[in-house]
């Protein structure tokens, strides 16, 4: 069927109104780097980071004066989460568990950890020693990021485990002083996670998880800095407050020979009291 030139005109213009770009206003893209951006925050991540910034405080100035306490805590943190990503993560007998069955896992092998590291000093002062070396090599690689990309996985690798290793037997050495140090750490860092959520929604955390995995990631913005700032500054802040003040005069030490002491004086009284009717007898 031949067309008019009528409608030669109509599917011209159509076709040349499907070329066109059409203006729907001014983009306004989501800033990362806006404090005004509307955040939503869920009930039970407000919650859980509610009550890490209570943990996160006892664990900054108290760390110390807590010694059984702390030990339970790093026990149960550490053995849940290695045993959550290996849950969650993997496949066992070719099975993908669930999210609430890794948790529930992680929680009962977590609290066997922490009563092994209450109840066990030694293991519970490697396990202190061990998280205060990791937050070192972290902080070590946010700085080395600023200037140096590593080019393989074995560098953050290699200086966290070595971090680790050197931090835990220092700690075995010297107690009382890395027991404080590692612990006024640990919370402070806790204080700064807790922070970033409700300030900029964990995008601080993801800057750090894209270091251990060496990925590309958007540069921290000028408040993510403050947040990361608070971290060395409660850190120093918290040493200060438990070796002057809640540390001062005590030592895990005491509970453990003071039951010794008792009963060597219980048994001197009973002999001697032995020793005295005896010689009356004779």
């Amino acid at each position: 069927m031949a067309l008019d030139s009528s409608s030669i005109v109509i599917l011209s213009g159509f076709q040349h109104f499907n070329n066109q770009n059409v203006d729907t206003g001014p983009e306004d893209p989501f800033d990362l780097c806006s404090l005004e951006n509307n955040r939503y925050y869920d009930v039970v991540p407000t919650v859980v980071c509610s009550l890490c910034c209570l943990f996160g405080l006892v664990y900054t100035f108290f760390g110390y004066r807590c010694f059984k306490a702390i030990m339970f805590l790093s026990g149960l943190l550490a053995g849940s989460a290695v045993i959550f990503l290996l849950c969650y993560k993997e496949r066992i007998l070719d099975t993908q568990l669930s999210l609430e069955l890794s948790a529930g896992i992680a929680l009962g092998i977590g609290l066997l950890c922490g009563l092994v590291t209450m109840l066990v000093h030694s293991v519970g002062l490697f396990m202190t020693g061990l998280l205060f070396g990791l937050l070192l090599a972290i902080a070590c690689l946010v700085g080395l990021e600023q200037f140096y990309h590593p080019p393989t996985a074995w560098v953050p690798v290699g200086i966290m485990m070595g971090s680790a290793m050197l931090f835990a037997v220092l700690t075995l050495q010297w107690q009382k002083l890395f027991t404080v140090v590692s612990t006024a750490t640990f919370g402070a860092a806790i204080l700064a996670v807790c922070t970033d959520y409700f300030v900029e929604m964990m995008l601080l955390v993801q800057y750090v998880y894209d270091r251990l995995r060496l990925e590309v990631s958007f540069s921290l913005c000028w408040f993510s800095w403050v947040v990361l700032g608070m971290w060395p500054l409660f850190s120093v802040l918290g040493i200060v407050v438990q070796w002057k003040l809640t540390a001062e005069g005590f030592s895990h030490t005491d509970g453990k020979y003071s039951f010794f002491i008792k009963f060597l004086l219980i048994f001197y009284v009973q002999h001697d009291i032995a020793m005295t009717i005896f010689m009356q007898l004779c």
